[in-house]
């Protein structure tokens, strides 16, 4: 009898674990306005339909948002499920709600590295070179949620500088984003502006990933009409998030389609993931524990 009873509540848990996957109809991919609305729904059309097919669920759709803050929203309001951001990004939910979403993969560079830096170019034109020379100047930021464009700047140079952010620059803007915030440099809106990318490969390049090499393969940046400045310390690449509103089953089969994704398609990845990077690792909230000490004692949420 007993044998037949734990075989029976064993049935129970797996119809009920299907049926929990079944009632979702419909999974939301946020997108955070990064770089251009019509090439970041490029990026991840494959991943949509990738993820349609892994996980049986009728529909994925991927909505836009102008700013970080709008997925950001979406993902605490549970109408954003899935988003890859920046670390800082998932601090700010995670100081408003740690149990709003779980930070479960980030990817690795081609050379292995977890981890990015906050880069601030200048026009080559301008004559400037160093901190030194911004001095007085106006320094544009890419989003206030931004990791790289915003939060690590604002924690790392005033130790170099020996000043306030706000005491050393004239100025200090933003620019909509990361390649718009790189467009406006060159525009002269701003003397310099922090952006990001791997630290790693050919300058001539954009590196091998992040937003300067997007922007040289798009064929809107010439590497030779920008300087880098400054460039931070190493940060932890922003994590893959996926809602816990969802049900447990279904957050486990976006987990092993993301981790599938590098060696089923690994263009779809590298075109999700901004750079030709190499794979995806498992992560949890302590990987990301230093930046959201760093947005509290900045931002403050």
């Amino acid at each position: 009898m007993l044998k037949k009873a734990l075989l029976a509540a064993v049935a129970l848990g797996v119809i009920a674990s299907s049926a929990m996957a079944q009632d979702v109809k419909v999974l939301r991919i946020g997108l955070d306005g990064s770089e251009n609305e019509a090439d970041q729904i490029r990026n991840t059309q494959c991943v949509a339909d990738g993820l349609k097919a892994a996980t049986g669920v009728p529909e994925v759709q991927i909505f836009p948002s102008p700013d970080y803050n709008g997925v950001i929203q979406g993902l605490l309001g549970g109408t954003i499920d899935i988003a890859s951001m920046g670390a800082s990004s998932y601090a700010a939910i995670a100081i408003k709600d740690p149990n709003a979403v779980d930070p479960i993969l980030t990817y690795t560079q081609s050379d292995g590295s977890s981890g990015y830096y906050s880069i601030m170019v200048a026009r080559k034109d301008s004559g400037i070179k160093t901190l030194a020379d911004l001095k007085g100047k106006k320094l544009g930021f890419a989003d206030p949620d931004s990791t790289s464009g915003y939060l690590v700047p604002n924690v790392a140079l005033p130790k170099e500088i020996g000043a306030s952010v706000k005491d050393y620059f004239s100025e200090t803007g933003f620019g909509g984003g990361h390649e718009n915030l790189v467009l406006a440099v060159l525009d002269k809106k701003f003397d310099a502006g922090t952006t990001f990318g791997s630290g790693v490969g050919k300058w001539e390049e954009g590196y091998t990933g992040g937003n300067l090499h997007q922007m040289v393969n798009k064929g809107i940046l010439d590497m030779d009409d920008i300087v880098e400045v400054w460039k931070s310390p190493l940060i932890p690449n922003g994590p893959l998030m996926v809602s816990n509103k969802l049900p447990a089953d279904m957050r486990e089969k976006v987990e092993a389609f993301f981790l599938e994704l590098p060696k089923k398609d690994h263009d779809c990845f590298k075109a999700y993931t901004q750079g030709d990077n190499k794979e995806y690792i498992k992560v949890d909230p302590s990987f990301y524990q230093t930046i959201i000490d760093a947005r509290k004692s900045v931002i403050g949420g």
